[in-house]
């Protein structure tokens, strides 16, 4: 008999309601086994449970099978982030199993391009993504990664933190962000993903340049990304602090915050 027939499988439970989707998903290692995603009214808490139960009966799985959980930190909804988070931990201590935080943003950029890319032609190059999650008063939870589709399995590359930033002021660094670049070191294209609709009309203020490479991408995240992400770090051996894991609730930088007072 191969030993490796009697090893367990590393499962793996990932679960995020920091955006308007609760979206969870059932791992086995890298691979999803199942997702379940629904969109609530952000009513999070009372339908996640359910929801858990649901991917896991889909997985063939049982709690006490899993072995770590991944969980969306946000940033997002101060009220969603801490449903999912609290669970997480609960979920983790009760069945002494590691837990480790995922950025939201970071699943929902994936998710976001991966879902676009499947819409249009991919250019070769380096694509930049800007996630999107509104956060009212001009403002969005946001950051930039960039990725490729030479690489299209691999998570997008960071290049700006999570943060809450006010739209206008975030096209505008990102348009000089660019402007410094060698013509060789630009992204060929520019993807908003997310909660996108109220803010595509700043977001084409990089479209001089781009042409048609500006894409403005309406995407609801999905349990797979937050699993993939949360796998990555599960597998080689990492995990967060129970005590000490909390949301990231974001806030303004200073300069921003004066500004939009000033208004």
């Amino acid at each position: 008999m191969n030993n490796n027939d009697t090893k367990p499988q590393q499962r793996f439970l990932a679960l995020d309601t920091s955006t308007a989707s609760l979206a969870v998903s059932v791992m086995e290692k890298d691979k999803l086994l199942s997702e379940v995603n629904t969109n609530a009214d952000r009513n999070h808490s009372v339908h996640l449970h359910s929801v858990m139960a649901q991917a896991l009966a889909e997985a063939g799985v049982g709690m006490d099978q899993i072995e770590g959980i991944a969980v969306g930190i946000g940033p997002g909804s101060y009220t969603g982030i801490r449903i999912a988070v609290t669970a997480a931990k609960t979920l983790a201590w009760a069945n002494h199993i590691s837990v480790v935080g995922i950025s939201s943003l970071h699943a929902l950029a994936w998710g976001g391009l991966e879902s676009g890319w499947d819409s249009a032609s991919a250019e070769k190059g380096t694509h930049w993504v800007i996630p999107l999650l509104d956060a009212r008063r001009g403002q969005v939870y946001t950051a930039l990664f960039a990725a490729s589709v030479e690489r299209q399995e691999e998570a997008p590359v960071r290049i700006e933190a999570d943060g809450i930033r006010l739209m206008q002021t975030w096209v505008n660094t990102i348009a000089e962000r660019i402007s410094r670049l060698p013509e060789e070191e630009r992204p060929v294209c520019i993807w908003f993903v997310g909660e996108v609709d109220l803010h595509a009309e700043t977001a084409r203020q990089l479209e001089p340049g781009f042409e048609n490479r500006v894409h403005i991408h309406p995407y609801s995240l999905e349990g797979r990304w937050m699993g993939y992400l949360g796998a990555a770090r599960l597998l080689s051996g990492e995990a967060d602090d129970l005590h000490t894991l909390i949301p990231n609730y974001t806030q303004l930088s200073e300069a921003e915050a004066n500004l939009l007072r000033k208004r």
